[in-house]
């Protein structure tokens, strides 16, 4: 059983890393964005319209924004520096609390994949602009794909901070 004393030395260290973690992992998202936004921003003018490489890359600048707004939200979240007067239970609830989000987001980027199918599959019957749908899906595939490995993977490796904080737990 921990001392108090052994509480409150570990704590702010497990914190801080938790904390970088998430801006770490929250710059990872940032950089997808980015190469999103300035790979397929630079090909979408560069593609026909009308053509499912030029869906693929508008959907991608999409989700570029999208990205992006959320990975500079994360790391503004995240508070390495101040850590101090979090108590255990306070830690082990903003463990958690985040854990939940990136498990959450893998469901939804399985969610993202099946309607990539579902459109994909569309594009075989409709008769205005398949190539849409055949853009737009590939995109939800590429996407998705790739969020669903970041939140896995992500979640993984900010997990060990949640066995670190219950081995604190008297």
């Amino acid at each position: 059983m921990p001392v108090l004393s052994d509480v409150a030395a570990a704590l702010p260290a497990i914190n801080f890393q938790r904390e970088m973690l998430a801006q770490q992992g929250m710059g990872v998202l940032g950089a997808w964005a980015l190469l999103n936004l300035l790979g397929s921003g630079w090909l979408v003018t560069r593609t026909l319209p009308k053509q499912a490489q030029h869906y693929f890359h508008q959907m991608n600048v999409g989700w570029g924004v999208v990205n992006a707004f959320l990975a500079a939200w994360g790391i503004l979240q995240a508070r390495p520096l101040h850590v101090e007067g979090l108590t255990l239970v306070d830690s082990l609830q903003a463990q958690f609390a985040f854990e939940k989000i990136l498990l959450f987001n893998a469901g939804l980027d399985v969610a993202y994949v099946a309607v990539g199918a579902w459109l994909f599959a569309r594009a075989a019957s409709v008769e205005e602009l398949p190539e849409r749908y055949l853009g737009y899906a590939r995109s939800l595939w590429v996407q998705g794909g790739f969020l669903f490995v970041f939140d896995v993977g992500f979640y993984l490796v900010y997990h060990r901070c949640a066995a670190e904080l219950l081995a604190l737990v008297p």
